[in-house]
């Protein structure tokens, strides 16, 4: 379980890195890497007899693989398209969905007829085919690197202020949004991680718990491609409203899972919140396109997936502890509903502050303009006033 939690938690707390890296090397050699990390960290897991080696093998080198690989997925997209990529980042989001519903049949199976180690080998696979994808990346946004040696000079790091581009803090409503989702999070995996053990406490081993992940996966990929294309429909920071409505809907499901005594109940609680868990995810990157522009979009997303790291680490330790002194899950998920509806009234404000930012932008160049032309007419005022009086001399 550590080995796993710890590899969860290093994918995340990588993220500020890999946006560094991506700024400054591009998103084909950063994908290119991580992939091939990923790929040595799984292939060695393979070969590891005790668990000590695998908190390295698996729990760090693998996962900072996974890191450097799945975030220039997300800022390539931004390269190439602008009007639809809300449905671009539906589509590519939707395929972990589809893996998180096939892949633990096809893995029950793989260990099952070859084993925990070859199962990890026939894994590695998978990882090859990230390397040879990020190959196909072609960042059309420069890097850092091209900024400041050219595309045919020696590179040289740029200033430790592009680097580390803390300047996106700068915006206000990105950071409003970068504190908002975390705070939101700290309920928001509860159910995901708890769930399983809340439905063998009330159900004994009567009823397929299987059936709930299944739903979580399905209706998650279809959230993605439904609100990736919905969210290409609503203008600029106003896609912050589907984020509002995700984190609404997913608070208020958590809060009815105590009171399903039907398993059936269950389930269909488990469909909406798969279904606006897709919503929160797909729409993530059009959010930073929107809030920070292109150019800092790398890091705006590393940054966020860096602070998410913290509740997404806490919230459900929490809930199991709450579990152990309360000797149920109920009050563990009533409470996790709370922090997603706070974190979705704090993130209600950020289309309003967005656009007085942008009409504050607006606003400079045209009163530059104004100034301008104020003192054109007084030089023109000058020069007529000048005129008359050279001619009165030259008279006398």
């Amino acid at each position: 379980a550590w080995v796993s939690s710890l590899s969860m938690g290093m994918v995340f707390f990588c993220s500020p890195i890999v946006s560094i890296f991506t700024d400054l090397f591009g998103c084909r050699k950063v994908a290119v890497i991580g992939a091939a990390v990923g790929f040595a960290g799984l292939l060695s897991s393979s070969f590891v007899s005790t668990i000590e080696p695998l908190y390295f093998t698996y729990g760090v080198l693998f996962a900072c693989g996974c890191s450097f690989a799945y975030q220039p997925s997300l800022v390539i997209l931004g390269h190439y398209f602008k009007q639809r990529l809300g449905l671009v980042n539906g589509i590519v989001t939707a395929g972990s969905s589809l893996f998180t519903v096939s892949l633990p049949f096809l893995l029950r199976v793989l260990i099952d007829s070859v084993g925990l180690y070859n199962t990890l080998r026939v894994l590695c696979i998978l990882m090859f085919i990230l390397f040879l994808a990020g190959f196909t990346y072609k960042p059309l946004v420069p890097n850092a690197k091209d900024k400041e040696g050219g595309k045919k000079g020696k590179f040289r790091f740029p200033p430790e202020k592009k680097i580390c581009n803390f300047s996106v803090f700068k915006v206000l409503s990105y950071r409003i949004w970068a504190f908002g989702i975390p705070a939101a999070l700290f309920g928001y995996f509860v159910p995901y991680v708890h769930l399983m053990k809340h439905v063998k406490d009330r159900f004994g081993d009567s009823v397929p718990e299987e059936v709930l992940l299944l739903c979580l996966g399905i209706t998650s990929g279809v959230g993605r491609l439904i609100f990736g294309r919905v969210a290409d429909y609503i203008p600029g920071a106003k896609k912050v409203y589907l984020q509002v409505a995700s984190f609404f809907f997913i608070g208020l499901m958590s809060m009815m899972i105590p009171l399903c005594h039907v398993f059936g109940g269950l389930i269909a609680v488990c469909l909406l919140m798969g279904l606006f868990d897709g919503c929160f995810i797909c729409i993530m990157a059009p959010i930073a396109f929107e809030l920070v522009g292109a150019q800092d979009v790398s890091q705006a997303i590393g940054f966020l997936l860096g602070l998410m790291s913290i509740p997404m680490t806490v919230g459900p330790p929490i809930a199991g502890l709450l579990r152990d002194h309360l000797g149920t899950y109920d009050v563990a998920f009533y409470l996790a509903g709370v922090p997603p509806l706070i974190g979705g009234a704090i993130l209600c404000v950020i289309p309003w502050v967005h656009e007085r930012q942008k009409l504050k932008e607006r606003a400079k160049p045209v009163d530059g303009e104004t100034t301008e032309k104020m003192l054109e007419s007084e030089n023109t005022l000058s020069d007529t006033t000048e005129k008359p009086v050279k001619d009165m001399e030259s008279g006398f």
